[in-house]
């Protein structure tokens, strides 16, 4: 038995050794943490959590199997007016069928959801009485089910309790959530795997959320299918979120320099910062968007506040700025101003991407990634900054009084930002190319 736990530890001595000397990590942004010593007040852990996931084309078919073997007997099917008319909807309603699901449709999920129309959802989902869910669309209806099912497991909840401070009261949940089976037909959100569901404030005119483990779906059903039915910009929308998801996961900072630590661990963040595992996926993402595209704190007021601008090949009746886009026209200043933090990281992710960055300095991250991401956005006919989607400097302090509830991403940038700060990125970012 000792001769055992000696081979173990010998093992365990060899994979941190060679952990540490992998390309992705050899450098000192990941110098191992080691265990938090008594009374240290950053971090030292973290969880991956995360819904099952199958993925395969085709393999929407089998949402209704689940269904049956899950027991469900009724079950709430969410999408939008839009999606209800295309096949990802047809697939799912005809495997419930030929399952012998008892189902009810709501197609009345918004495009870019508002509390209100959260709130519309939940009141569906209580008088239902579902014993599971059913989630076909993009981030906004996956979201939107999430709240549904949350509220509708915990009927004498208040819509604040759960809706992330300093907004709401960011209560854990403790409730037992309903099976949900995410079927996302998207790129960019990951929200079928994730306990997060993003929603505009409208008192506030500011993007929240609700940022729970126990929100995420049971399984993600990815059917590479569904994207061959996305409008052009919908697929390159969709696909900005990937590339800014990514550099932001790998430039943010690393996890166990985030406070403060929890004091238990059901109220550690969904949201945790930069470390080896997400690192791999977030390289791996890049390399994607770099081959495929072409053929998040400071997006949200962008999207709350719009004002009569509507995205090209969206079907919507209200003004809307993609989340995906509201994201990426603020990038090349971003990612300019967190740069000097970890230029290395910066440096290599504008390799990925496509620079030449071998006579580079490294001071000069910054604006070499910068300069990548322009080119990159304006090949794929990004609009012109924010002033092309009607913002102007005037509505600068606006735009930085939504930033500021964000802590839940913009406390994870590696760089900290002042009002001052956050008012020279809008400005920055008025203009693109």
């Amino acid at each position: 038995m000792a001769a055992t736990r000696s081979r173990v530890a010998h093992l365990i001595k060899q994979l941190q050794r060679a952990a540490c000397q992998c390309p992705t990590h050899c450098h000192t942004h990941y110098q191992a943490p080691g265990l938090s010593p008594p009374g240290k007040t950053t971090e030292y852990a973290f969880e991956m959590a995360v819904s099952n996931i199958r993925y395969g084309a085709g393999v929407t078919k089998e949402v209704g199997m689940d269904l049956q073997n899950m027991g469900a007997k009724n079950v709430c099917l969410m999408t939008d007016k839009n999606l209800s008319k295309l096949p990802p909807v047809q697939t799912v309603m005809d495997s419930l069928t030929k399952n012998s699901i008892n189902f009810k449709v709501y197609d009345n999920v918004r495009v870019e959801p508002t509390d209100g129309s959260f709130m519309e959802a939940i009141e569906f989902a209580k008088k239902g009485a579902f014993d599971a869910y059913v989630a076909v669309g993009g981030g906004s209806t996956m979201d939107t089910c999430k709240a549904a099912n949350l509220y509708a497991s915990s009927p004498h909840s208040d819509f604040l309790d759960y809706v992330n401070a300093p907004i709401g009261k960011g209560k854990p949940v403790s409730v037992p959530l309903k099976p949900l089976i995410a079927v996302p037909t998207t790129s960019g959100t990951g929200s079928e795997t994730t306990g997060v569901a993003i929603f505009d404030y409208e008192d506030l005119k500011v993007k929240t959320g609700i940022a729970s483990r126990a929100i995420k779906p049971t399984l993600g059903l990815i059917d590479p299918l569904h994207t061959l039915h996305m409008p052009n910009r919908v697929v390159a929308n969709s696909g900005f979120d990937v590339l800014c998801h990514a550099l932001e996961s790998y430039t943010a900072l690393p996890y166990h320099m985030r406070t403060p630590c929890p004091s238990n661990p059901m109220i550690r963040p969904a949201y945790q910062g930069s470390n080896p595992i997400s690192d791999i996926w977030a390289v791996h993402a890049l390399r994607i968007v770099a081959k495929y595209l072409k053929s998040h704190g400071m997006s949200y007021p962008i999207s709350g506040l719009v004002k009569t601008y509507k995205a090209k090949e969206y079907d919507v009746d209200h003004p809307l700025v993609p989340h995906g886009l509201s994201v990426v026209l603020t990038s090349p200043a971003v990612f300019t101003f967190t740069a000097q933090m970890s230029p290395e990281r910066h440096l290599r992710s504008a390799e990925i991407l496509g620079a030449d960055t071998h006579t580079a300095r490294i001071s000069d991250a910054g604006p070499i990634l910068a300069d990548t991401l322009r080119k990159f956005l304006f090949g794929l006919d990004v609009d012109d900054g924010l002033a092309a989607i009607g913002y102007s400097k005037t509505d600068i302090p606006a735009l930085v009084k939504g930033t500021l509830p964000q802590e839940r991403v913009t406390k994870l940038a590696p760089r900290p930002q002042s009002e001052e700060d956050l008012s020279a990125l809008f400005e920055a970012s008025m203009k693109l190319y």
